[in-house]
């Protein structure tokens, strides 16, 4: 997490605040809102009606909800990202090769941020969308990110985020993840065994510069009844990896 601001503008804490309760709602009403961040009612409609001046949120009956305006923004800033530009034509290939789900996503903040996926044929649905955040430490994305940090860079991700598990498969144990991230970038791979989604599989690689700084990850997801056999594993790894080298060279030469 960031660190807190020496001097915090209260207004826009409130703001922030309120924002956060429609991304997490979807919508609400005002006293709704009011309520759950013990705010009177008055504050919180000027602070809704400075964001619907400036479009920033919407009202269709007594209900307020986050606009579109924010979808813009993520869209300005994802094409500013070389990663996406340079993954998007590849992960779409690999997933009309494959039938399965592909997953690009780069880090922020002690966190995944998902930039793109790609739906093949036979694509299992999970709860990801563009922009969404995940834990590092609990996903073959998270973890082939992880594996190529700096270890003090790691050690202030796992105390600043912790290391919940979302299924009994997820590592939460520090030792056991930092042994983990050790084979993860010997072998150049990482293995999700239903640590995120009970009853998927991923396979993971790292996208990384000419100096070893990682950008990124993209992972390829299946149900686990896919990935069970060895002949299988092989076939996704050097899928994946084959993928990461061609988006690497773009990156690289572009």
């Amino acid at each position: 997490m960031a660190a807190p601001a020496n001097h915090p503008i209260k207004s826009l804490e409130k703001t922030a605040r309120i924002i956060d309760v429609l991304k997490r709602r979807r919508s609400a009403q005002l006293r709704e809102i009011a309520d759950e961040l013990d705010l009177n009612k008055s504050t919180v409609h000027n602070h809704l009606a400075t964001l619907r001046e400036h479009e920033y949120v919407v009202k269709s009956g007594d209900e307020y909800r986050l606009s579109l305006q924010f979808l813009h923004i993520g869209g300005v800033l994802r094409n500013e990202v070389d990663l996406y530009d340079a993954a998007k034509a590849k992960l779409d290939q690999l997933a009309e090769e494959t039938g399965a789900l592909v997953t690009l996503a780069t880090h922020e903040r002690g966190l995944g941020v998902v930039l793109y996926r790609a739906k093949g044929e036979d694509a299992v649905e999970i709860d990801t969308h563009v922009g969404s955040q995940l834990t590092l430490h609990n996903s073959g994305l998270g973890k082939a990110i992880l594996a190529h940090l700096p270890r003090e860079r790691v050690e202030e991700i796992v105390a600043d985020r912790g290391l919940p598990a979302t299924t009994e498969n997820s590592i939460t144990d520090e030792d056991e993840l930092y042994a983990e991230l050790d084979r993860i970038a010997e072998q150049g791979y990482a293995f999700d065994d239903e640590e995120n989604w009970r009853g998927l599989r991923c396979v993971a690689a790292p996208i990384l510069t000419d100096d070893g700084v990682v950008k990124g990850a993209i992972s390829l997801s299946v149900p686990k009844s896919q990935l069970a056999s060895d002949a299988e594993r092989r076939t996704y790894v050097d899928d994946i990896k084959n993928t990461a080298n061609l988006i690497e060279l773009r990156i690289t030469y572009s």
